[in-house]
């Protein structure tokens, strides 16, 4: 039983048995009250503590005592509201079908007092009030049912939504990390394989960055299923040297270039930017003959602007997650994206992310 239950039905019952008394003065119609009338008043409230746990049978058991008061002919009164918080409780707590049953069958019960009671109206005229101590309060029951019912249904599809993307972000970050370590990993292989016949000391050196690589992408991949569990911090533009530098050994030249104060970045801009450079040069790895690029990262004091450029030679995006991913990271905080060649013969990646603020 709930604590909230039990407080009003002790209301309740109190309620009922001083209404009784009072209205024991008030009318010569009714039996006088006396011991038994206060036990069942008292009863017919005390019954409800149990509602919410067994409501069918909270129901029986006021219905039972509450028609017995009246068979009794004691008097009418807020003693009635008992079985009104009684039908409420069926409909709030069962199916509609189950809920309705309940009543009316409560209701067919309750009314047989008609008969006997001498203050009650005659005919038709008494089953008015009757039913309407019974039928309102169950579909407002069923009323409030249905709409917190809706309204976990609908709570439930935001988390199944917020829990699709999660994945779908997980699944992003993932192929930002595992393309770019096995893009600069082939490329190393491919040069490994080339020298190893002519010139195994070279060979050696590539060997040993496909290691580095291999190591670093490890790490990188733990730390971003670390940062998804939320024990890690997440990668960022402070991070661009060490991976160009990683660039670098993989065979392709870059440039950086800080434009303005670098400054504390929101999360989500600052994981956006890492991975927009990130994709970008594992894009010149796997696609351009070229391998050169310039990264230029301009601050302003609303926004980071991120340039990616490499000379095109017949280069392309590449098919698969690449440039969308790129652009869908972008555009969900509020920025532009564009890829593609320009006028000077270069193919330029470009995001203006908003930044207001600090981190």
């Amino acid at each position: 039983m709930k604590i909230g239950d039990i407080a009003l039905a002790v209301v309740l019952a109190a309620v009922a048995v001083v209404s009784s008394a009072a209205l024991h003065n008030m009318t010569t119609v009714d039996r006088p009250i006396d011991l038994l009338g206060f036990a069942l008043a008292a009863g017919t409230g005390l019954v409800l503590a149990a509602r919410q746990r067994w409501p069918e049978a909270t129901l029986a058991a006021n219905v039972a005592v509450l028609t017995t008061y009246l068979w009794l002919t004691y008097p009418y009164g807020p003693v009635m509201f008992t079985f009104s918080v009684a039908t409420y409780t069926v409909g709030r707590h069962l199916p509609l079908n189950r809920a309705a049953t309940a009543t009316l069958i409560a209701l067919a019960v309750e009314v047989t007092h008609l008969f006997v009671h001498p203050a009650s109206a005659s005919g038709l005229y008494g089953l008015i009030p009757a039913s309407g101590f019974a039928i309102i309060p169950l579909a407002v029951g069923v009323m409030v049912r249905v709409n917190r019912e809706a309204a976990e249904r609908a709570r439930a599809e935001a988390i199944r939504e917020r829990v699709s993307d999660e994945r779908l972000r997980v699944a992003q970050e993932v192929h930002d990390v595992v393309g770019h370590g096995l893009a600069a990993i082939k490329m190393q292989a491919d040069i490994a394989l080339h020298l190893l016949a002519k010139k195994p000391e070279q060979a050696e050196i590539a060997l040993k960055a496909i290691s580095e690589t291999s190591t670093g992408a490890l790490d990188e991949l733990r730390a971003t299923l670390t940062v998804v569990r939320g024990r890690a911090p997440v990668p960022g533009l402070n991070l661009l040297p060490e991976l160009t530098d990683r660039m670098s050994h993989a065979g392709v030249e870059v440039r950086l270039n800080v434009v303005g104060t670098q400054r504390a970045l929101p999360a989500a801009v600052d994981l956006a930017g890492y991975r927009i450079v990130q994709e970008s040069l594992t894009n010149v790895l796997k696609h351009s003959p070229v391998k050169r690029a310039t990264v230029k990262v301009s601050y302003s004091d609303d926004a980071v602007d991120i340039a990616v450029s490499n000379p095109a030679n017949g280069v392309s995006a590449g098919d698969g997650f690449g440039i969308p991913g790129m652009r869908e990271r972008v555009t969900a905080l509020g920025g532009q994206f564009s890829a593609g060649p320009t006028a000077d013969g270069l193919f330029e990646v470009r995001a203006a992310i908003p930044a207001k603020g600090d981190a």
